[in-house]
């Protein structure tokens, strides 16, 4: 934190902020603002981008959100009203549009069905085209539970520090950060999105970390 500042995560479009560090897409941050989500609007957009999200940059995640908020249809019963190929239009920009029209299909009309209850990760889980590091983003981000998430960036960092196998179960590695972290939201949000910067820093190309400052305080 002291290196790089609060990052403001989830970015919302709402919001006009930036991100402090300059890295990656600058719209929608609220460093030090842990108040977001501030509506049921925004926390749908969060369930939304964190579908987009897999496997692309979120710069292509956003391109796709404004397609939805532009059209008026980002929300979940205007998804729903969507034909096919509209949604797939949409959500283009972020890749595999095929496939996650179909998954914020999915999450939409799973977001309808709760009427503003708060889901649980295996409810979350068990809707197609929501796997365990979205399920948690979800959780953290859209509805402030603390449940970690863990994402490559992390996966990489900790691996090559000798933290954990490369290929450790998502499970194993989450309860590894909520054993030995207080449960609390802020934390959790704040050190996920500061492992994110740490890895764009230092493990964006190979060889990953040759540089990386954490290793000289890992024996």
């Amino acid at each position: 934190m002291n290196s790089y500042g609060p990052q403001g995560w989830w970015p919302v479009m709402a919001h006009r902020g930036k991100n402090p560090t300059m890295t990656g897409n600058f719209r929608g941050y609220h460093p030090g603002d842990y108040s977001y989500p501030k509506n049921s609007t925004q926390r749908f957009e969060i369930c939304i981008g964190a579908i987009l999200t897999q496997n692309t940059a979120w710069a292509n995640v956003e391109r796709a959100l404004l397609n939805l908020k532009e059209s008026g249809c980002l929300s979940p019963r205007k998804v729903l009203q969507l034909d096919d190929e509209a949604l797939k239009a949409y959500v283009r920009p972020a890749g595999y549009y095929n496939q996650k029209a179909g998954y914020v299909r999915n999450i939409a009309a799973l977001f309808v069905s709760l009427k503003g209850r708060v889901p649980d990760r295996d409810t979350l889980l068990h809707c197609k085209g929501v796997g365990e590091e979205t399920a948690d983003s979800i959780l953290l981000y859209a509805y402030n539970l603390p449940e970690f998430v863990i994402d490559a960036y992390t996966r990489r960092i900790f691996s090559h520090l000798g933290l954990c196998t490369p290929g450790e179960k998502y499970t194993v590695l989450k309860e590894l950060f909520e054993y030995n972290l207080p449960k609390e939201v802020v934390l959790y949000q704040e050190y996920h999105a500061l492992l994110v910067e740490h890895a764009k820093r230092y493990y964006s190309k190979k060889p990953y970390g040759i540089d990386d400052p954490l290793k000289k305080l890992v024996k």
